[in-house]
């Protein structure tokens, strides 16, 4: 029996998610060489927070986490070396057979749904900035439409408080497109990340995409990034995160088909894959009887 083993179970190095701030963090620090300082300052921040989160781990000692011990019932059987060749795996109960990663994934839908609740959640949090500090619910559906209609950059600010049904068409378009592919992207990659999702889809992800749309923003289009309140636009991002990391969460995961036989994948029937069929009772027997 090893040091770290005892008979309540095993000490295994604890799992930690500062590796993944720190990558995260190297990444923007030298995506703000080419795009704006504070891109690089946010990434200088995460690097900073992974890596003494990630140096904490380890020292003066190592963080671990106790692994309870498998009943000697529930333990693999012991290895015994033979001369005969290796036994092939044998399809059977266990279809778990070197499987590769993710095992289980969220099903597409979840992710058009995740996306359209986060959208609402958006929405809601951008209209009520229009209302609270210029009695318009329009100017951030005015302002979306800007980045696609150059009408919009040119406009007086009373403009952009009045409705626009050529706006509101374009913005609404924009809004649904974006808030469906978001989601789906949230759907495929917070299942795979650690810790939280909520922390990643409604913390982490925003504040990572709000520092690379606030200098991009006013390097494309200065005059539209003028009007653009950046608190408000961080807790939009926010509800949305939050909201499409909630909705993802309660779906139930499915298995993949890897560890399928091709055959069962495009729904044939193949020998020893599913159970003998019953025999139908005979016709003939039956109106005898009767």
């Amino acid at each position: 029996m090893i040091e770290s083993e005892s008979r309540e179970g095993v000490e295994l190095p604890a799992p930690t998610s500062n590796p993944l701030y720190l990558a995260l963090g190297c990444t923007l620090l030298f995506a703000g060489l080419v795009t704006h300082i504070f891109v690089s300052a946010t990434g200088l921040v995460l690097f900073m927070l992974g890596a003494i989160g990630w140096w904490r781990e380890v020292l003066p000692r190592n963080h671990e986490v106790r692994a309870p011990l498998q009943s000697e019932s529930e333990r693999a059987r012991p290895i015994i070396a033979r001369d005969i060749g290796v036994e092939h795996f044998v399809q059977g109960n266990d279809l778990r057979h070197r499987v590769r990663l993710p095992v289980e994934v969220r099903p597409m839908h979840s992710g058009v749904k995740a996306g359209l609740a986060g959208g609402v959640a958006m929405a809601a949090i951008a209209g009520s900035y229009g209302l609270l500090a210029h009695q318009s619910v329009w100017l951030p559906i005015n302002l979306l439409a800007g980045s696609l209609l150059p009408a919009v950059d040119h406009a007086e600010f009373s403009q952009l408080l009045a409705f626009s049904g050529r706006a509101f068409a374009v913005a609404a378009f924009m809004h649904l497109t974006l808030s469906t592919l978001v989601g789906l992207m949230y759907a495929a990659m917070l299942p795979m990340l650690p810790g939280r999702p909520l922390l990643w889809g409604g913390v982490v992800a925003p504040l990572a995409w709000t520092a690379i749309a606030w200098p991009a923003l006013g390097i494309l289009d200065p005059a539209l990034a003028e009007h653009v309140s950046w608190p408000w636009f961080i807790a939009s991002q926010i509800g949305f995160g939050l909201t499409a990391g909630y909705v993802i969460s309660q779906v139930e995961p499915i298995a993949t088909l890897q560890a399928m036989p091709l055959v069962e994948r495009v729904g044939l029937e193949g020998p020893g894959l599913s159970e003998p069929r019953e025999a139908a009772p005979d016709l003939h027997d039956a109106e005898g009887q009767s």
